[in-house]
């Protein structure tokens, strides 16, 4: 499936040369080399997880270029399990990725950078806390070959087992830490997250704002009989949800916590959240 595809683009005139990862973080690595050697363009080929791997090893480096005007460039051959992120833009998938790649479309997009106690993260979709987290995690350990299917059954073995914690944070220039339990948080720059749960339904990827939403501490029987306006984006308006957009998140977390980001689920210890806008371009 990968070779008609870039052959497609090659036939099409442009130049794709192939680098592929062999463990969890090379792709980082690979990018991070070639932009210091001088590339600004990139094709993911794989879905969100691979996305994420590319724009960390841009990031931090291409920030101060991203100031400057120079953005890189980041395309896509969406063949992974999830491809949130495309779904702000297209339902065609990979289809559309590549008409736009042959019309040389592209639009700015915002990347969210997340400063922890180990260093600094950055993402371009989505970052949860919480029952969100508990399912990725869930997922990817046991599930994740079998696509969306799999994360419905990581939802369902979450609520089984529904846990509703604390997260404190501080939203902007808020002068009191929100330290209320919670069934989850996100902190995302585009809509969807798993595929088709419209976690963050008025986000916009190139608003420079940090889509933030919580949803207070539901039963399980209320998360049951609701569970379905997660994938319309009708939870928040639910009594016990909030939504914001936001420049800047603090948080005060008592040690490392599990967080999903992109697709991927990783311990970390957040100190805070801001956005670097329009740091990035989009081939859609």
């Amino acid at each position: 499936m990968v070779g008609p595809a870039l052959e497609r683009l090659r036939s099409a005139g442009i130049r794709v040369d192939v680098a592929e990862t062999r463990y969890p973080g090379h792709g980082s690595e690979l990018v991070r080399a070639a932009y210091r050697a001088g590339q600004r363009q990139f094709l993911a080929v794989g879905g969100d997880g691979t996305s994420y791997e590319i724009v960390n090893g841009l990031f931090p480096g291409a920030e101060n270029g991203a100031q400057a005007g120079e953005r890189p460039r980041l395309a896509f051959l969406p063949l992974g399990t999830g491809n949130s992120f495309l779904r702000d833009f297209t339902d065609a998938g990979a289809e559309e990725s590549a008409r736009a790649l042959l019309e040389g479309r592209s639009r700015p997009c915002d990347v969210l950078r997340m400063t922890h106690k180990g260093g600094v993260i950055h993402y371009i979709n989505l970052l949860s806390m919480g029952f969100t987290a508990d399912v990725a995690s869930l997922t990817n350990r046991r599930f994740k070959s079998l696509g969306e299917f799999g994360y419905l059954l990581g939802v369902l073995l979450c609520l089984l087992r529904l846990r509703r914690r604390a997260f404190p944070l501080r939203v902007d220039e808020d002068s009191e830490w929100h330290r209320r339990r919670c069934l989850f948080l996100t902190f995302s720059n585009s809509k969807f997250t798993g595929g088709t749960m419209l976690i963050a339904p008025q986000a916009d990827t190139s608003d420079g704002l940090i889509e933030f939403v919580r949803w207070g501490p539901i039963s399980r029987l209320g998360l049951m009989v609701n569970l379905h306006r997660l994938y319309d984006g009708s939870h928040v308006g639910h009594p016990l949800a909030e939504r914001r957009a936001a420049r800047r998140i603090e948080f005060d977390l008592e040690g490392p916590v599990d967080v999903m980001v992109d697709g991927e689920v990783l311990t970390l210890e957040c100190r805070a959240l801001d956005v670097l806008p329009a740091a990035i371009q989009v081939a859609i």
